[in-house]
């Protein structure tokens, strides 16, 4: 959206973007805004026409377009008398806890001073093993570490559609993202210069949720759509925010550490952690995917690829798939070792769904 289709930041939409979002300020409610648009605006500097897979070549093309971004951020919020800071994290930010907590409060003192925080990924330095992915996943976690009241992830349709065909409606309201919901993004992706799609925004919108975030998926091109959506005659689809909300810790363990594995439960498993608050024992794992160490995050599926929840393991991918299935007294001459008998601790799981 931020860019023209013929190559070029696109500064009409920019100062629109401000304009709207100033006009929420104005309203009373604080405003981070999580931007994309530095590779594709310096790929216009290089002359490029597709996006980069190179990673050298992404950094590059971040570099030289983070100032074209921010120039254009800074002349269009500044027009309106309000300034504007620009935030980079990494992953690698958001995996340090105390590096996870100077962000959050870095993000307080700029909004309590009036100040609107622009934040992106710092691509420059990230590496492939510590990149967000897209920036639907970084605006969730913002939103959750901020705790925002909502997140409203801006793309060029006006909301989640129950199809792909033409008599396809809008779906106003989602409770809950089941695996019928995930279906309905299809496979979709980016533009040529962007990364992420309708599966990304129901990605972030599954995360944002379970930390009691109200998510809004609308179409970008409508001017002051979000200030509609407020005054309750938007058109989007919005996502019910949890009521039983994360904490603090579990925001952490659930959006600021980077995924590692993923282990798949059976029926038993799965009703054992969502319905009867229980710790994830060997015995419900099906099959464990991905190479982890013990403490690492994963996540969990249930027999229908649903992910269900989050947690920091005990043991390590090898560990786990020599122990998948079997009761926990049998561990210790598995492993030749006292061994935990759970897999995650329940005190180190977070429920998504």
């Amino acid at each position: 959206m931020l860019s023209r289709p013929q190559g070029g930041l696109n500064t009409a939409r920019v100062r629109s973007l401000a304009e709207e979002l100033v006009a929420l300020q104005k309203r009373g409610s604080p405003v981070v805004l999580v931007t994309s648009g530095a590779i594709g605006a310096g790929m216009d500097k290089f002359g490029w026409k597709t996006r980069p897979t190179v990673l050298s070549d992404k950094q590059a093309a971040a570099a030289v377009g983070q100032v074209v971004l921010m120039e254009a951020y800074e002349k269009a919020f500044g027009r309106l008398g309000v300034t504007v800071a620009q935030v980079l994290l990494s992953r690698s930010d958001m995996e340090d806890r105390e590096r996870y907590l100077n962000a959050r409060n870095t993000l307080s003192a700029l909004l309590s001073r009036g100040v609107l925080p622009i934040i992106n990924e710092n691509d420059t330095v990230a590496t492939e093993e510590i990149q967000f992915g897209d920036n639907d996943s970084l605006a969730a976690l913002v939103a959750a570490k901020v705790g925002a009241g909502k997140l409203f992830l801006l793309t060029d349709v006006d909301g989640l559609l129950s199809g792909r065909e033409q008599d396809a409606r809008l779906l106003p309201e989602v409770f809950q993202i089941t695996s019928e919901i995930e279906a309905l993004a299809g496979a979709k992706g980016g533009s040529h210069k962007s990364v992420g799609g309708m599966s990304s925004k129901l990605r972030a919108a599954k995360l944002a949720m379970a930390s009691g975030v109200e998510v809004w998926i609308a179409s970008g091109k409508r001017p002051g759509v979000m200030g509609e959506i407020l005054q309750g005659h938007g058109v989007g689809t919005r996502f019910q925010a949890r009521a039983d909300s994360l904490n603090a810790r579990q925001r952490w363990i659930a959006l600021g550490r980077r995924v590692k594995g993923t282990l798949v439960l059976d029926a038993g498993a799965e009703a054992a952690i969502l319905q009867n608050k229980r710790s994830l024992l060997p015995s419900g794992i099906v099959r464990v995917e991905g190479t982890f160490h013990a403490g690492d995050t994963v996540k969990l599926l249930n027999g229908s690829g649903v992910e269900i929840a989050r947690g920091l393991t005990a043991y390590s991918s090898e560990e786990a798939k020599k122990i998948r299935g079997r009761k926990s007294i049998e561990l210790e001459r598995l492993l030749g070792r006292p061994c935990p008998a759970e897999v995650i601790h329940r005190d180190n799981l977070v429920l998504l769904t």
